[in-house]
């Protein structure tokens, strides 16, 4: 039986970012000396960021895998639901960490004051349109639905 999947160079961004995340996770692990430090904001915002990529990613693939596969399409679009469930997570531990206490002087640049919003709006922004993109093709239901009792079915 032979492999359907791609082999060598096939998707290398993919597979460039997964090999950054899993060197971030063992760079996270702490060592016999050092404590790891807890997450901030701007970890949590770039992984936030990482987050909602994927999602449109898994989106993508449920509209074309779907006509085709049905069984897989729905799979696909469950694993979209749940991922938009774990960014929402990672959103709002972001605004339970404290912002960075930085002093700014009046010849500072004041980001508060820029027309487009301080910078740490970017992750609402980042959020809201991809709660926009899950709303339109999820039931409030299946957002609230944890995946505890979630059963999968395995053809093999």
């Amino acid at each position: 039986m032979s492999s359907a999947l791609p082999v060598g160079d096939a998707y290398p961004y993919l597979r460039a970012a997964s090999a950054g995340i899993r060197h971030h996770a063992h760079a996270l692990v702490p060592r016999a000396q050092h404590s790891a430090s807890p997450a901030d904001r701007v970890h949590l915002d770039v992984l936030h960021a990482h987050l909602t990529a994927l999602h449109h990613l898994l989106d993508q693939l449920a509209e074309t895998t779907r006509p085709p596969h049905p069984a897989a399409g729905r799979h696909l679009a469950t694993a979209h639901t749940r991922l938009f469930q774990a960014a929402a997570a990672v959103h709002n531990a972001f605004h339970l960490l404290p912002a960075a206490d930085e002093p700014l002087t009046d010849t500072e640049c004041h980001p508060a004051r820029l027309p487009e919003g301080p910078p740490v709006l970017t992750i609402c922004q980042r959020h809201l349109a991809a709660g926009h993109v899950v709303r339109r093709k999820t039931t409030p239901r299946d957002l609230n639905t944890p995946l505890h009792g979630h059963t999968t079915t395995c053809s093999r």
